[in-house]
């Protein structure tokens, strides 16, 4: 019974991406994106609809999700990575350590305040559940930032500004995310010292520093494979994609943040391979990593807690509509003139709308769900990423196109250079 039931999900979802795929170009201009009719036939063929597949039919539904998560996102990170020029995070230091330190912290406050608020959780499960949904999914935000739509209207600092912050935060998500689980399991002083030690100094500062050594590394074998021609072009195509799978196996065995240090692997790569090789992995990586976000968004129609979302009752809806106009929206106008990349309200408009919430949240949410035993976290939270998916998907052409008229004669085309200047960025892509 098991095998008829894996068939029947290995047909659906492989028909799924054939046929999203032969109307590609078409999904890409049009309002009603991929992710969205992923979801849709999830939930077509899930228990709420047709009843043909089932999660459970596999085993058990968090650890599913978990593992679907940290694959998507572990394909996914590397090509945000390959996507960001190479000087981009050099150049924009202040800027980005002030949207990722103060902003991130500004979104797990309002988030955290609207969940106690509208649902009356208590604070420190609020605050987990904040800390969940604060980070700016990288596979959701790849529609908004590539593509010929979002080339022609987008500027590049804004497409950069965007790419870096939805990588560098889900890993570093995992500091607010586990703070408030360790208050909640621990005694104070207790949770403090044991965040300090392990969390920070270990699964966060150790990630990043063997990430960045295992992206060098794999840079370094790359060049020299090449030099000494032994790697044939056809394997350079799934080569990040090897690096994203070692990355992601080897971050969970040494017990630290496994996003933490695939994101960094990706970023050190960048920097040592040529622009030429770099341009080759990426167009490679952005296929794969469409071929592995469709079947999840669908996986998660399969998954969605519908009794547990009408126990939220109108509160819950309440409660998205908030998080989407508020969590980051507000905290972007606020820190407008600390973002050089940011010259105008339009831009923080642009910027602030599109941060969302989807495969890193649903990671984080299944990994607390099941740490905490606490089915409420995956209620809001899926709750919070469907609005996201929805609203943010359904927007990101009309929007995109409108903030390209609104800005057009303010700025240069969209492949300008990434803070305004002439293009000595170019080469280094």
């Amino acid at each position: 019974m098991g095998a008829h039931y894996l068939n029947l999900a290995l047909i659906v979802l492989g028909s799924l991406v054939l046929g999203l795929g032969l109307v590609s170009r078409k999904l890409e201009a049009s309002p009603l994106p991929p992710t969205v009719i992923a979801l849709a036939v999830g939930v077509f063929i899930g228990p709420a609809g047709l009843e043909l597949v089932a999660l459970s039919d596999f085993g058990e539904r968090t650890r599913i999700l978990e593992y679907a998560a940290r694959l998507t996102l572990g394909i996914g990170l590397i090509g945000v990575a390959l996507r960001v020029p190479r000087r981009f995070p050099r150049r924009h230091a202040r800027e980005l350590t002030v949207l990722l330190v103060v902003g991130m912290l500004l979104m797990w406050m309002l988030s955290t305040t609207l969940v106690h608020l509208l649902l009356g959780l208590p604070l420190e499960l609020s605050a987990l559940i904040g800390a969940i949904i604060t980070p700016t999914d990288p596979i959701a935000a790849t529609p908004i930032v590539t593509g010929d739509v979002a080339k022609q209207h987008v500027p590049e600092r804004i497409r950069n500004l965007i790419s870096f912050e939805s990588g560098a935060n889900d890993g570093l998500g995992y500091l607010l995310v586990f703070l408030p689980s360790l208050l909640m399991l621990l005694p104070a002083d207790r949770a403090w010292r044991h965040w300090f030690m392990e969390t920070v100094l270990w699964e966060v500062g150790v990630a990043t520093m063997f990430g960045l050594a295992l992206g060098y590394a794999a840079g370094v074998a790359l060049k020299f494979a090449e030099r000494h021609r032994l790697i044939e072009e056809k394997w350079r195509l799934v080569y990040t994609v090897a690096l994203a799978l070692l990355a992601t196996g080897a971050g969970r065995l040494i017990k630290s943040d496994e996003l933490l240090v695939v994101f960094a692997a990706g970023a050190m790569f960048v920097q040592v391979v040529s622009s030429g090789d770099r341009k080759n992995e990426e167009h490679g990586q952005e296929a794969i990593n469409r071929f592995f976000a469709l079947p999840f968004f669908a996986v998660l129609g399969m998954a969605l807690p519908w009794e547990g979302w009408a126990k939220l009752g109108t509160a819950g809806g309440i409660l998205a509509v908030a998080v989407l106009l508020l969590r980051r929206p507000l905290p972007l106008w606020v820190m407008q003139r600390a973002l050089p990349s940011v010259h105008n309200r339009a831009d923080a408009l642009f910027v602030g709308w599109f941060g969302p919430i989807a495969v890193a949240a649903v990671y984080y949410a299944m990994l607390m769900s099941h740490r905490m035993g606490e089915p409420r976290i995956w209620h809001v939270v899926s709750l919070v990423v469907c609005a996201s998916v929805l609203a943010h998907g359904m927007t990101a052409v009309p929007l995109t196109r409108w903030y390209g008229r609104h800005t057009e004669g303010k700025r240069g085309h969209g492949g300008g250079n990434d803070d305004g200047h002439p293009h000595p960025d170019h080469d280094a892509r």
